[in-house]
């Protein structure tokens, strides 16, 4: 229990850290630029403080929870040497954890009310919600395709360089073709599903997979899943986007 509570301190010590130099510049802009009164500065003060509190709680709770559940699970799967079972929970991880992902949420729920404005759907709530919910589908699956595909790349040891570029040269060509109105919405899909759920989880499988295979080094071949859940989203929205244009 001690040592829990040394190690909260200490993740709350670097949280604060971390969102001093924020803190700092939104202050100096303030004064220096602005120069205008700040109203609610205590309710501003007490948001900090939770948004530390929370930092903190989360890092902590990465450590002892999600990490360990990640790499033991993989583990556990490997030793089963069932490739199935593998790819399955890699897709199921990566579809669950993004579905889920609060920034998701936000930036799909932005570019529906984005496109009701635009005219490009019907100007009602339903549609503002099936548009929504049709982009996190498709990001959710892009990056359960994603995790499967790091997985496989893992087990059969290709380059991760010459499959990112591959990707990435896909993705430029793709985008020659998408309707100007999805690609930034595609680009930014690809940023929001590397955030605070999806990234420890993910994480923690490649490292785990990568230590339980022999030959596998955990630094060069556990690493990397983050790239390809970063990667496929603006694939399969930019594709979605071409899709739905033609229907």
């Amino acid at each position: 229990m001690k040592n829990s509570l040394i190690a909260l301190s200490r993740d709350a010590l670097n949280s604060l850290r971390d969102l001093a130099p924020i803190v700092v510049v939104i202050a100096a802009f303030q004064i220096l630029v602005i120069r205008q009164p700040v109203s609610g500065f205590l309710s501003l003060v007490f948001g900090a403080l939770l948004v530390v509190a929370g930092l903190a709680f989360f890092i902590f709770g990465l450590r002892i929870a999600l990490f360990p559940i990640g790499e033991n699970l993989a583990h556990s799967l490997a030793r089963k040497g069932s490739a199935f079972w593998l790819f399955t929970f890699s897709f199921v991880l990566g579809f669950g954890t993004t579905i889920a992902e609060p920034a998701l949420l936000a930036v799909a729920e932005e570019a529906a009310e984005v496109a009701v404005g635009a005219g490009a759907i019907a100007d009602n709530q339903a549609a503002i919600d099936n548009y929504a919910l049709g982009l996190r589908l498709v990001v959710a699956l892009s990056v359960g395709v994603a995790l499967m595909l790091g997985v496989f790349r893992i087990l059969t040891n290709w380059s991760l360089p010459v499959m990112i570029i591959g990707g990435y040269v896909l993705v430029v060509i793709v985008t020659a073709v998408a309707p100007p109105e999805i690609v930034g919405i595609a680009y930014d899909s690809g940023g929001v599903t590397t955030s605070t759920v999806t990234v420890p989880l993910v994480t923690a499988l490649g490292v785990g997979l990568a230590s339980s295979l022999k030959g596998r080094n955990p630094m060069t071949d556990g690493f990397g899943l983050i790239a390809f859940a970063s990667l496929t989203p603006i694939l399969f929205v930019l594709l979605y986007g071409i899709v739905t244009q033609w229907i």
